[in-house]
């Protein structure tokens, strides 16, 4: 029996742009994501349409990624961070002289730095354009965002905000790429039947929940994750296969813990000598990562051992064997009454390949290569093209969950993070209210209006609480939410008093200056 494989692949990273420094640790975030994860990735879907192959991916690019992604200063300093990366490599090269386990890695990231600095200035450093282009050869299909990746179910008690999110989001795709989206990535795959009225509108056809979001669904889903429901407002909700997520997930039996793969954390950056690193690391005399590694994971008990490239490369294509044959496993599960091929939908941050998962793009590579030689048994698909070849789906209500730890949103709202929320309604509750207040406003009032909405949405981003959650970066991302806030309070006190200090928000626009469009209108 054959199947469908829909392969979802989520890219976001937090909007972080600061022209007033030189080196900024968490631009290099974005750095780290470009150079190990979206730039491969181009690279194999070039590689995919040299081939002939049209395997159809799926790939939402959150709309603060793609305003980074476009913009000339960070493209120049990402381009200025490959060179750096060269030009360590070439250091490295010189230092294992007489190392013969580290010296041919050393090579390899030199080689590999060389050749992505080429593509990317080969692309004119335009990724999204690139993206589009995929789109328009049917090899991708697009779908939106959330405006800043807010947790959109903590939005609930003011719904203008969550209106804003989704349809700013929106018509930041549509700037971008040229098209409607037909479908959304929901942020953590937060979802409550409030957001139905909402998507509707956006004229948005369906979303990805986890797996409990369906199975307990009300009533229960007779067909379980192997198809698509809808809900009462009309959208197709489709679940995450939870095996297929595991297989790549899991802290046991998932593919990245192979003792064979590169140790992400074992890094040069903090190995060497800090002087002798100090041009490479993400901030001066700061120790970080560099992107050189040369240990493999080896194990839990044992000293780390030297990375083997070959083996790792060939670890890649054992599991994406091993993944498709358990997909073919599950299509020949019987499930009674089903009138189609089963529907396997995965979902992923896309990040998870080749940053967390240095072997993860050469694994995605051999899944898509290997599915397209088996389309009589394994048809790659989007939710979009499932859709139209199967308009008519169970209906029913999903229950309200996200992928994250505890399968609801507890990891965004909880001892760590709760202060954020009353701050965020306060500010949300101004913003309706200037956009009811200003209906022709020109000049500096317009030009205020719209900064004050971007500061709004940058402060609802769902990366700011789980920062402060997981205690990782917590100092920055609580400075984040008070300085956005902050700044939104001073406009909305320069629009209802003596006026706007032109000259601060200005310093503001330069900062933050992503969705030049912004409609503060839907707060209204």
């Amino acid at each position: 029996m054959s199947g469908f494989f829909a392969l979802v692949l989520h890219a976001h990273l937090p909007f972080v742009r600061h022209p007033d420094h030189e080196r900024f640790l968490e631009e290099s975030w974005l750095f780290e994501a470009v150079v190990e994860t979206y730039l491969p990735l181009v690279r194999i879907m070039a590689g995919w349409v040299q081939a002939g192959l049209q395997p159809r991916l799926t790939l939402s690019v959150s709309p603060t990624l793609c305003a980074m992604l476009r913009d000339p200063l960070l493209q120049e300093r990402c381009a200025r961070y490959l060179a750096t990366r060269i030009e360590l490599a070439e250091k490295e090269v010189y230092r294992t002289h007489f190392n013969r386990e580290l010296r041919p890695l050393a090579e390899m990231y030199l080689e590999q730095f060389r050749r992505l600095l080429r593509t990317y200035d080969t692309l004119n450093r335009d990724l999204v354009g690139v993206l589009k282009n995929f789109q328009d050869r049917g090899v991708l299909e697009l779908i939106s965002c959330a405006a800043t990746h807010a947790v959109l179910p903590l939005l609930e008690n003011h719904p203008p905000s969550l209106r804003a999110q989704i349809l700013t989001g929106r018509d930041h795709h549509r700037a971008c790429f040229g098209t409607d989206p037909v479908g959304i990535w929901l942020p953590e795959c937060a979802y409550t039947q409030s957001l139905d009225a909402i998507l509707r509108e956006a004229n948005l056809r369906w979303f990805i929940v986890d797996t409990h979001g369906l199975m307990q669904a009300h009533p229960p889903p007779r067909y379980g994750v192997q198809t698509p429901v809808f809900t009462p407002q009309g959208l197709a909700a489709f679940g995450r296969d939870r095996d297929s997520a595991e297989q790549v997930w899991s802290r046991n039996r998932g593919y990245p813990g192979d003792p064979r793969y590169r140790d992400f954390y074992r890094d040069i950056g903090f190995d060497l000598d800090l002087d002798y690193l100090d041009p490479y690391v993400p901030a001066s005399h700061l120790r970080g990562a560099t992107g050189v590694k040369y240990y493999r994971i080896t194990g839990p008990d044992s000293a780390k051992l030297v990375y083997d490239r070959a083996a790792a490369l060939a670890a890649t294509q054992e599991h994406a064997r091993h993944f498709l044959a358990e997909r073919r496993r599950k299509f020949q599960l019987p499930v009674a009454d089903l009138d189609r091929p089963p529907l396997v939908v995965a979902p992923y941050d896309a990040e998870l390949f080749g940053h967390w998962w240095f072997e993860g793009i050469e694994f995605l590579d051999a899944v898509v290569r290997g599915a397209w030689a088996d389309a009589n048994v394994i048809q790659m698909i989007t939710p979009t093209d499932y859709l139209r070849r199967y308009p008519t789906n169970p209906m029913t209500s999903p229950s309200p969950s996200s992928w994250g730890e505890g399968g609801y949103w507890r990891v965004w709202l909880n001892e760590t993070n709760a202060w954020i929320q009353p701050q965020l309604l306060a500010a949300q509750q101004c913003m309706t209210e200037l956009a009811r207040r200003f209906s022709r406003p020109s000049g500096v009032t317009e030009r205020a209006l719209k900064q004050a909405a971007r500061e709004l949405l940058l402060a609802q981003a769902s990366d700011w609480p789980f920062i402060l959650h997981a205690q990782t970066s917590a100092e920055f991302a609580r400075q984040r939410v008070l300085t956005h806030l902050q700044r939104f309070q001073d406009l909305y006190a320069g629009l209802t008093g003596p006026g706007v200090d032109e000259a601060a928000l200005a310093a503001m626009e330069k900062i933050n200056n992503l969705f030049p469009d912004v409609d503060y209108r839907h707060w209204a």
